[in-house]
């Protein structure tokens, strides 16, 4: 089984990095080939729930790669049929069974959320001609439809697939490898050097090493997982309350998907929905994702004050030897990928391999161990099965929800929700943002961030900008929206695996980490409020100026929501406080 493993890890993310160098190979092969290096790892290596189950994942790994082979040998003639089927039993069939392997990908990859939201997609462009008014549709003919799913470069192969291919995958792959590596070491060395000798420094060792971990992972969980582990029971040995050690931990590691320069799989796409360079969108986000963490700092003190909460010890911290030791296993890849994205100007695709190739370099060595070649092949293969997992989680996703922008495109369905938004907020820019940011809540329920974010962009983007909002704002307030599920219950992915850590009551860590959180809550209203925020490239005085403005107001409302002491504020106190740090947003404005 670990051969197979290993063997089907070399060939998925092989293949990957052939498709970002070679750069030529047709839309019809790429994308199909990032479907079909995905099967294996959702149906076949992935744990099966029973004997049905099993069967059912070979039987659907074998049609979906057959169904995948079959367009990528036929493309020539699949592109001269100007997306429609040719109308024989075969290709329906093919087209009808390739969705099916794609909705069953994305049930066991994520939640069934997002396969029963594209069924509906789907329900709707095949019988929406029946709908009465506004809703309804001239009618699409199912050749047409079905073709423009599974043969054209829309739906199944549209632009998302393309994006996770060009952008998503590198990054997947260079968090992979650092995680593999020991720049663990490196950026907890550092955080506990800078951040352990303050007030509940174990915690605030939380907030930083959670920050600099998640200026190369871009991933929330894996953020969680990997400093969590170390983290957590440092607090728990301290004596915290173990609901607060998970809580901090989860909300510090929910900023790993909007930490620049590499931010979670939704900011990639991003870039290729608003036609906006990847660095810049990194660049627009330093300043809140600054402010995310300092409000969960802000917020740690605050309990750190309740519970008078000590932090470590001189005998505690590593020393700067250590950290001088450590740090370039951390600060390698971090300089490699900053200096090509951003000064250089290489693409983020070349980047991020670039930087990947910096961290394999230093796998075979370890900042207290030294070299070992044995140490080198098994981080490579840890590394590279890693990363091949990711690339087919990412792959169930995207490629579900590519289904899902297909029908919106084809029968217009985004013009009409836009419509009906616009209609429902009554031109009031404000109402159509609480819409929009309850849809991302309700969707996050059930969905990943990536999948939350792009049902709900493709739904109220379009209405935002007719409001008048700019596109990366809309964009942006929607996906940190959308990154609300990982602490909102009653579904809070980075919670469970907090609280599973610290052995703590997943709702109580929940709740604190509501309250530690709260920035995420109400930074995407300051980006509203105060869109100087997001224009440090441009402006760095006035952007700085409005995270000042923005910073004061998420320190007031920490004050209001938990307090300056042992006990949290009385009521009239709290009420003050928020509402001058609402005044301070301008939200009324």
């Amino acid at each position: 089984m670990r051969a197979a493993l290993l063997c089907a890890a070399l060939l998925t993310v092989g293949a990957h990095v052939w498709l970002i160098f070679s750069g030529l190979v047709p839309s019809l092969i790429a994308r199909p080939l990032h479907f079909a290096t995905a099967l294996p790892w959702i149906f076949l290596f992935a744990a099966a729930r029973g004997s049905i189950e099993r069967v059912g994942g070979v039987i659907a790994f074998a049609v979906g790669m057959a169904a995948a082979l079959y367009i990528m040998l036929n493309r020539p003639a699949l592109v001269d049929q100007y997306g429609a089927l040719d109308g024989s039993l075969l290709q329906f069939a093919m087209a009808g069974a390739i969705i099916l392997v794609v909705l069953e990908m994305a049930r066991r990859a994520v939640q069934p959320v997002l396969p029963a939201v594209a069924c509906l997609a789907l329900a709707y462009g095949m019988f929406g001609q029946h709908l009465p008014g506004i809703m309804g549709h001239p009618g699409i003919p199912m050749d047409y439809f079905l073709g423009n799913m599974v043969i054209a470069e829309a739906g199944l192969w549209g632009l998302l697939t393309g994006t996770s291919i060009e952008l998503i995958v590198p990054f997947m792959i260079l968090g992979a490898f650092v995680s593999a590596g020991a720049a663990g070491q490196g950026f907890m060395a550092v955080a506990t050097q800078l951040a352990g000798r303050y007030r509940a420094g174990a915690a605030k060792v939380s907030v930083l090493a959670s920050a600099l971990y998640g200026t190369i992972s871009g991933s929330a969980s894996a953020n969680v997982a990997s400093v969590g582990s170390i983290t957590i029971p440092a607090m728990r040995r301290m004596g915290y309350p173990a609901p607060f050690a998970a809580a901090t931990e989860a909300v510090a590691s929910t900023g790993g998907q909007i930490m620049p320069p590499v931010m979670g799989a939704g900011a990639f796409l991003m870039a290729e929905l608003t036609r906006t360079a990847y660095a810049d969108i990194a660049i627009a986000s330093v300043l809140p994702a600054v402010l995310f963490f300092m409000g969960a700092w802000i917020g740690v003190h605050f309990f750190a004050l309740r519970y008078d909460l000590k932090g470590l010890t001189e005998s505690d911290l590593p020393g700067w030897a250590m950290v001088a030791r450590a740090l370039p296993f951390f600060a390698l890849p971090l300089v490699v990928l900053v200096a090509m994205l951003l000064v250089l100007g290489y693409s983020a695709a070349y980047s991020a391999i670039a930087a990947t190739l910096a961290t394999a370099i230093l796998l075979p060595v370890d900042p207290v161990r030294g070299f070992s070649l044995r140490l080198f092949l098994a981080r490579l293969e840890i590394a590279i099965v890693d990363a091949a997992r990711q690339i087919a989680l990412i792959a169930a996703i995207i490629i579900c929800a590519g289904l899902i922008v297909g029908v919106f495109n084809v029968t217009g369905l985004g013009v009409k929700i836009t419509s009906l938004i616009v209609s429902l907020s009554g031109g009031n820019l404000w109402i159509a943002l609480a819409l929009t940011a309850l849809a991302c809540l309700v969707l996050g329920m059930e969905l990943p961030t990536t999948a939350a974010y792009l049902i709900c962009i493709a739904v109220a983007g379009p209405a935002l900008v007719k409001l008048g909002l700019p596109e990366l704002q809309g964009h942006l307030f929607v996906f940190w929206y959308a990154l609300l599920c990982t602490i909102t219950p009653p579904v809070c992915g980075t919670v469970f695996v907090a609280a599973g850590i610290a052995g703590a009551p997943w709702l109580t860590v929940a709740l604190q980490a509501m309250r530690i959180g709260i920035g995420l809550y109400i930074i995407p209203l300051g980006m509203i409020a105060n869109p100087a925020v997001l224009d440090l490239k441009a402006a760095p005085m006035l952007a700085l100026a409005a995270a000042l403005k923005i910073g004061l107001g998420i320190w007031l409302i920490s004050f209001a929501t938990i307090g300056g002491g042992r006990r949290p504020l009385a009521g009239l106190a709290a009420m003050a406080a928020g509402l001058l740090a609402l005044f301070l947003y301008g939200v009324g404005a």
